[in-house]
């Protein structure tokens, strides 16, 4: 939309407050808030802010930082009172002297969409965050919102009922979404909607994350985005689809001569992801819950490797379907939902484009092999590595890895690594509940 329609739309929607939203290095959501009547000039000249408490963004010294309006992410958010409706939009940041701040998560990943588009491409992205909800209970443990299991089913499910308010007001926020279903766990679900280019995408998520929370809040229930919240069950990944378009709109993933329906572009594209897998792993599984998750037996992929009928492996290749060209992907399994989606995605791409730029070729598929089953020694035979076991091991690989370092850049880079170290710091002097019921009586 230009500028008139969108102040035309704001009108026609009665709202009231516009949030100006953009997130920091770790993914959270930030937002500096106007009365409407300040967005006819905001769409002008942008927005000043103070960035220097933001996690990630400028020092002290250089604190001003400036938002400028993306005019395509207009939404209402439609939780919010009538009589005091809000709006947002995502923004691009900018520094004083009118220069894409190197520090945004979200301004990274669009530079790296337009450096691929010069070559005629486009990355696309197709997520699936599971999510739980839990009762209010005032408690540090948390209480399962229903006893649903995998895609049940039931007439008069307040599960159900709050899953269907969330679709239809993601749906009205510009998702197109396809399909929600009950996940494994009690209280667990899942919300999938259309692929789009990763910027999309990317906003997306966000937005589905905080749509979600708001709504669960409505009906008395926290929505909990946390990888591993219970031990013992399943826990949330965000197994990410992905596939490369050409300007024609033709899907170049897809060989229609080949075994799997690839082509040498995405078996290239499939090497590069497993090259990099484990210095991944510290941008698409990012906090140290993600490593409870990431654990044999809870459907979660432990090991590097590849495969179209064992859904263990690190990627999978989901089935063609005959006239459905454009569906061929590749599908990682190791995100989660924690993860701030803009540098997961960046560190996706650069991973396959690396695979691209050197022709690298994946090793053989896992299919009909259990891993887990094999030992250390068969599969150190067959070549087959280990996702890190740890944040901390995670934070190790990506220091190790130039390639996914200077696709982040040094300020992301640097920014990233010490929010991160310093989770892990706060995590490693904690005293757990396990470790005093373990210890207290028998150390």
């Amino acid at each position: 939309m230009d500028k008139k329609e969108i102040l035309e739309q704001v009108k026609k929607d009665n709202v009231k407050f516009i949030s100006f939203q953009f997130s920091d290095v770790t993914g959270k959501v930030k937002s500096v808030d106007a009365p409407v009547e300040q967005l006819k000039g905001a769409l002008d000249n942008g927005i000043w802010f103070d960035g220097s408490s933001v996690q990630g963004f400028a020092r002290i010294q250089e604190s001003d930082m400036h938002l400028k309006i993306d005019q395509d992410t207009y939404a209402v958010l439609p939780w919010t009172p009538e009589n005091l409706r809000r709006a947002r939009f995502f923004c691009d940041i900018y520094t004083p002297d009118d220069e894409p701040f190197p520090g945004d998560p979200r301004g990274l990943l669009k530079k790296m969409l337009a450096d691929l588009e010069k070559d005629g491409l486009v990355f696309n992205c197709g997520p699936e965050p599971e999510f739980f909800l839990f009762k209010q209970n005032g408690g540090l443990y948390p209480v399962p919102h229903d006893v649903g299991g995998y895609f049940d089913f039931s007439s008069d499910d307040e599960a159900v009922q709050v899953r269907t308010k969330l679709m239809d007001a993601l749906n009205s926020m510009g998702l197109e979404i396809e399909v929600g279903h009950h996940e494994v766990a009690r209280g667990q679900h899942e919300i999938d909607f259309r692929f789009a280019d990763a910027l999309h995408t990317a906003d997306n998520v966000l937005t589905l994350k905080y749509t979600v929370k708001a709504i669960a809040a409505q009906h008395g229930l926290i929505a909990s985005f946390m990888p591993k919240p219970i031990f013992g069950i399943n826990g949330s990944g965000m197994h990410t689809h992905m596939s490369l378009f050409d300007k024609k709109g033709d899907n170049i993933f897809f060989d229609k001569d080949d075994e799997f329906n690839l082509s040498k572009t995405a078996y290239s594209f499939l090497a590069g992801q497993l090259k990099h897998a484990r210095a991944l792993s510290a941008l698409v599984a990012p906090t140290v819950n993600s490593y409870k998750r990431l654990v044999p037996g809870y459907e979660a992929p432990v090991y590097v490797g590849w495969a179209q009928i064992n859904r263990s492996a690190l990627i999978r290749i989901p089935r063609h379907t005959a006239g459905q060209d454009k569906a061929t992907r590749i599908e990682l399994r190791c995100p989660d939902p924690a993860c701030n989606p803009y540098l997961a995605f960046a560190g996706m791409l650069a991973a396959g484009k690396d695979g691209l730029d050197n022709k690298l070729e994946p090793p053989k598929p896992l299919n009909n092999i259990n891993v887990y089953k094999l030992s250390e020694e068969e599969r150190k035979a067959k070549d087959i590595r280990a996702l890190p076991s740890s944040l901390a091991d995670a934070l190790d690989e990506l220091d190790k890895d130039s390639v996914l370092k200077d696709a982040l850049g040094t300020e992301i880079y640097t920014a990233f690594r010490r929010a991160k170290l310093e989770e892990n710091e706060e995590y490693r002097i904690h005293v757990t509940d396990w470790e005093v019921e373990k210890y207290l009586e028998s150390a």
